[in-house]
């Protein structure tokens, strides 16, 4: 499967949207980006794409009569719980922002991920 990467310019517009709080980390992801908070992703990039997760449906809904949103991930394989937010918003990132931030509040809800043990060798 081919991984679209994103422009500098989405990358630059993603960190700019994403809060700078100290449990919120950026990292790279197959050649995109994730943001983080306690282990578990609640905004990302693929290719130039912007995508939030959304945990109850009710939001979901409210996010999916927004035109321009759809499914997040590759298209053959879209990831469960991500919208990806309309394109024609990276020119008003105050659009992005709320939506950035109700994600990551309420994935902070949610337990710590916990690192995978190693496998023995």
């Amino acid at each position: 499967m081919h991984i679209p990467k994103p422009a500098e310019e989405t990358k630059a517009l993603f960190r700019s949207v994403v809060p700078d709080a100290p449990d919120v980390e950026v990292k790279p992801m197959f050649g995109n980006l994730g943001a983080f908070v306690h282990g578990n992703m609640f905004a990302g990039l693929y290719g130039d794409m912007i995508g939030v997760k959304v945990l109850d449906d009710a939001t979901r809904d409210e996010l999916a009569g927004v035109e321009g949103t759809g499914p997040f991930g590759p298209p053959e394989r879209p990831m469960g719980g991500y919208v990806a937010l309309p394109t024609e918003w990276w020119d008003s990132p105050e659009l992005i922002t709320p939506w950035i931030e109700r994600a990551l509040a309420a994935v902070s809800e949610l337990p710590p991920k916990l690192p995978k043990p190693r496998a023995k060798t």
